[in-house]
């Protein structure tokens, strides 16, 4: 095999990105074969977009039989995600699954095990990885240069949306259209990217509060404490909600702190060799200091984003190099999500290591059943979501 023979499944405004950019050929070792989309307009999308190499199908089940991919991407509602993803491993088909991983963690644990059974590649979408800026910040606190984390903290509230936002699809910001507000829409990124980095946290005690800024039925402003297992503490803020927003992430360390901001990465690091436990209690003056120096650290430069992810896709299937984000990593992000909204329902701490997986997916489909979809929505275009973050 020389290249990755690619279907689509979706074509709203990630699938639909995706399609126009590997068929450009932004993946050299990908060739997108086909596309499915239950809508029968779609078809006239591709006739327009693509062209006749590009098979067009009005299921998934048409496409990953019909002999034309060996690998399929998921871009299509939140909780249909390993539904597809599982019917396409049990047909031997490589799958790449847009995030977030689905809407719960009882699905995804499925999905997961289904991808060990089948020995097929699994990968995510998490194209937030690739950004320098973040695979330098790992890098140092994965090396321990700078001694053990000792408190994190995300301020990530420039994800405003309008009313217009939620008003452009009647299953947008509703527990059975899409199951979550900003922490499942916006936020899966982030919380990745915090885990990924940071460690997954032992406790999360969550304030979540439902359609404060916006006439939604979901979570659009968010306050969480976590505990990690060292005792360091966290914080993670964010919201559709604030204009203008932030994005700031910080981590303290034994010895120094680390701030990503506005596309850099800044570190201040300890000038003596030493972590700020031991110059505690070695230091006889009742005001002493550590001196820090301050810099910019420097990183590759290199931003490839969604692209970048499913080159790598690509290159995991035909050589086996790393992929950027395994699947089964998606159980992550999606595990703080839930306990998340589970530590709002039940109003108390959730243990991680003890997440009760079933009450989570009890209490979610309790709102599913009470949910309403909106009527009179807009229609959001491709290309009115084109400097947005997220989906």
């Amino acid at each position: 095999m020389e290249k990755i023979r690619l279907g689509i499944l979706g074509l709203g405004n990630m699938g639909s990105s995706h399609a126009k950019k590997i068929f450009a050929g932004e993946c050299p070792e990908i060739v997108l074969t086909a596309v499915a989309d239950i809508k029968p307009e779609k078809l006239d999308w591709k006739n327009e977009t693509l062209d006749g190499s590009v098979a067009f199908f009005s299921t998934a089940e048409e496409m990953y039989d019909s002999g034309l991919v060996d690998a399929i991407l998921v871009a299509v509602p939140h909780y249909d995600h390993p539904k597809y993803a599982i019917m396409a491993m049990r047909k031997g088909l490589h799958v790449m699954v847009e995030k977030p991983a689905g809407v719960y963690t009882k699905q995804v644990l499925e999905m997961n095990k289904v991808a060990d059974e089948c020995g097929v590649v699994f990968a995510l979408m998490m194209n937030q990885r690739t950004n320098c800026v973040y695979r330098k910040m790992r890098e140092i606190v994965q090396s321990g240069e700078m001694g053990k984390i000792r408190r994190t903290s995300w301020i990530i509230t420039d994800w405003y949306r309008p009313q217009a936002y939620y008003n452009s699809g009647e299953w947008r910001a509703t527990w059975s259209g899409e199951g979550g507000g900003v922490l499942l829409n916006q936020c899966p990124h982030n919380l990745d990217l915090w885990q990924w980095i940071c460690g997954m946290p032992k406790k999360v005690d969550a304030k979540l509060h439902f359609g404060k800024w916006h006439d939604i039925e979901v979570e659009d402003d968010v306050s969480v404490y976590v505990e990690y297992e060292n005792g360091a503490t966290g914080t993670f803020i964010t919201t559709t909600g604030d204009l203008p927003g932030t994005n700031r992430f910080e981590i303290t360390l034994e010895k120094g702190k680390l701030i990503a901001y506005k596309n850099s990465l800044v570190m201040f690091k300890c000038d003596e060799d030493m972590t700020e436990p031991e110059f505690s209690a070695t230091n006889t003056a009742p005001f002493g200091r550590m001196h820090f120096t301050e810099t910019e650290v420097e990183t590759d430069g290199e931003n490839p984003q969604h692209m970048g992810v499913m080159r790598a896709f690509a290159a995991n299937i035909l050589r086996g190099e790393p992929l950027v984000a395994d699947g089964r990593e998606g159980i992550n992000g999606l595990t703080l999500s839930n306990a998340m909204h589970l530590s709002s329902f039940l109003g108390k701490e959730i243990e991680i290591d003890s997440f009760d997986h079933e009450l989570y997916y009890n209490e979610l489909m309790k709102r599913v059943a009470t949910s309403k979809r909106k009527a009179n929505t807009v229609a959001t275009t491709a290309a009115d979501m084109d400097n947005t973050f997220g989906s």
